[in-house]
């Protein structure tokens, strides 16, 4: 689809060129993932935001249903770093971000602290079953997710861009798990519910992966291609309206809001902070550029309420009790929660 460039134009010529490699390095990325991974059309389109948006992404879904297979192709299409870490119980802080250990010179025969980097520094790094290792560990990530680097032993190292955290989770096996802490869960720009696939791309699935295997990807984007791509995004433009759509929405989570429908104030013990709106915005951008538009509209906000809202938005019992899920809870914002208009002050 022709981007349209009569909206809202960017600062230039140059801007203009790179969101058309953008939407076009999109359909490349599409092209290659389908190679390989069938079906599961929003969990892709998800991703590839948070990859152009800068986020992380908080994979959800039984066993079997191709997210760790999603997020290595992504890597290998993308020619990025990529370490895979499964997360135990007796996974420690160390195996993460690295350590420091003596050295000798053997020259000198002195010796010396040195840092091992971890797995850590990576491009994407995957988290396998992030749940399952203790809160201290867990914590290990915290501060690469959000500031994109590593403290240890009172020593900071960056982590060379990009850095994208792809952690799964399975939603039922629940026995010696270690639920995520709120603080952490807010890190992440998307939670990502992988579903069934539909009998069609089950039997398509089951016939290509009994029979022999020969994939080859090309790689159709850079590092340096991901960072330039990262910066455009947040230069799109968003108009007043639009964005205070993100805001009504998030607001409208919180219980004792003005805004907030009936069933919020029934259900809901917390609602989203500032970060959602954030992440609604610029996922917009992402997705915006991704689709060759130049503007944010009303339907990039709310196509994203559902994996940026529903793992922070937290319910009560009465909810629980009424087998309500935050999908339908955003649902119901979706429809409660006006528009506004493009004067509104």
């Amino acid at each position: 689809m022709p981007a349209d460039r009569t909206t809202v134009p960017l600062a230039g010529d140059d801007d203009l060129a790179l969101a058309d490699r953008l939407r076009d390095g999109r359909t490349a990325i599409l092209a290659e993932l389908r190679k390989l991974i069938v079906g599961q059309e929003a969990v892709i389109e998800q991703a590839l935001i948070a990859l152009f948006a800068g986020g992380n992404c908080l994979i959800v879904g039984v066993p079997g249903l191709a997210k760790t297979l999603l997020v290595h192709t992504m890597a290998q299409v993308l020619d990025l770093k990529f370490a895979r870490v499964q997360f135990t119980p007796d996974l420690m802080p160390s195996d993460i971000t690295g350590t420091d250990i003596i050295q000798e010179d053997a020259e000198t025969g002195r010796r010396r602290m040195a840092f091992v980097p971890g797995p850590l520094f990576t491009n994407i790094l995957l988290a396998d079953e992030i749940n399952r290792t203790p809160p201290k560990t867990q914590a290990a990530l915290l501060e690469a997710m959000q500031e994109r680097r590593v403290t240890v032993q009172g020593r900071t190292y960056p982590l060379d861009p990009p850095f994208f955290v792809f952690a799964t989770q399975n939603p039922i096996e629940l026995e010696g798990t270690y639920p995520l802490p709120e603080a952490q869960l807010d890190r992440f720009m998307f939670q990502v519910t992988v579903g069934y696939l539909t009998e069609d791309e089950e039997l398509t699935v089951v016939q290509q992966t009994t029979a022999v295997q020969r994939h080859t990807f090309t790689r159709v984007m850079t590092a340096s291609d991901i960072v330039a791509y990262q910066q455009l995004v947040r230069r799109v433009p968003v108009a007043d309206a639009v964005a205070r759509y993100a805001v009504h929405l998030v607001r409208a989570t919180r219980p004792d809001s003005p805004l907030a429908p009936p069933q919020v104030k029934d259900w809901v013990s917390y609602g989203a902070s500032v970060r959602a709106a954030q992440y609604l915005v610029l996922g917009g951008k992402a997705r915006a550029l991704m689709h060759g538009r130049y503007h944010v509209s009303f339907e990039d906000i709310a196509a994203l309420a559902a994996p940026v809202l529903r793992h922070r938005v937290l319910l009560n019992f009465h909810a629980q009790a009424e087998k309500v899920t935050t999908d339908k809870l955003v649902e119901i914002l979706l429809a409660a929660v006006p528009r506004p208009s493009a004067g509104l002050t």
